[in-house]
């Protein structure tokens, strides 16, 4: 193994007996990378066949399928005589994703407006009520899981199922890349700003001002990678 690679364990419970073994596996795989800090660590991610096996209790042969169907969505990649990684996009990559995900998540909040209950709404104040009284950097793990919250509701509140498909794989990516970012030059408080005013427009179902402002505030992270990402070439 390189000796730039990262062995990583995967945080992954076994899996109950199903005639469909190698769904299972998949699912629990693909969680277990969505929710990895995959950003946030230096060289290449190795992923376990063995390890795996043991922590989900099934024989190699449905994690081989899994991670056969997970090579295929482009979630791993097998290199020959090394094994199994984690794929991690590069910058331009990751800057283009960014760039589908405002103009999708943007949409979402238009839709938002008119969708969404009032209750459902008023909700979204609730995801950041711990950081009413502290500033987040004071529990950032915290406020960077409810800042993944926040957009993940915005694209549920829009109704539109085929948003939330085409984010869901792109969710993976964008999850780890705002994981980090959060943590960098003080972003968190911005943000926290950004997300009230996003909140107030939605509430007042104001589409043109909801989509501009989530829009923006998107595409201010896809400035920050382009700044200050350091992500494989």
């Amino acid at each position: 193994m390189d000796a730039t690679d990262a062995q990583i364990r995967l945080n992954i419970a076994p899996l109950a007996a199903n005639t469909s073994l190698r769904t299972l596996a998949y699912d629990a795989i693909k969680k277990a990378i969505t929710e990895m800090d995959m950003y946030g660590q230096d060289g290449d991610i190795r992923l376990d066949e063995r390890q795996l096996s043991q922590d989900l209790g099934v024989s190699r042969t449905p994690i081989r399928e899994a991670l056969t169907v997970l090579e295929q969505e482009g979630f791993v990649r097998s290199v020959p005589r090394r094994g199994i990684f984690v794929v991690r996009k590069s910058k331009g990559e990751i800057i283009e994703m960014i760039t589908v995900w405002a103009a999708l998540e943007s949409m979402a909040a238009r839709l938002a407006t008119v969708r969404a209950s009032d209750s459902e709404l008023t909700e979204l104040r609730d995801v950041f009520h711990d950081f009413e009284d502290e500033a987040p950097a004071e529990h950032m793990n915290e406020y960077s899981d409810a800042n993944i919250r926040f957009h993940q509701t915005i694209i549920r509140l829009g109704g539109c199922r085929m948003i939330g498909e085409m984010t869901e794989n792109l969710f993976i990516h964008i999850r780890g890349i705002r994981a980090v970012s959060v943590r960098q030059e003080n972003r968190s408080e911005r943000s926290l700003q950004e997300h009230r005013a996003i909140i107030a427009a939605l509430i007042a179902r104001d589409a043109d001002l909801a989509e501009r402002l989530v829009r923006e505030h998107t595409l201010g992270l896809a400035a920050h990678v382009e700044k200050h990402g350091k992500f494989p070439s």
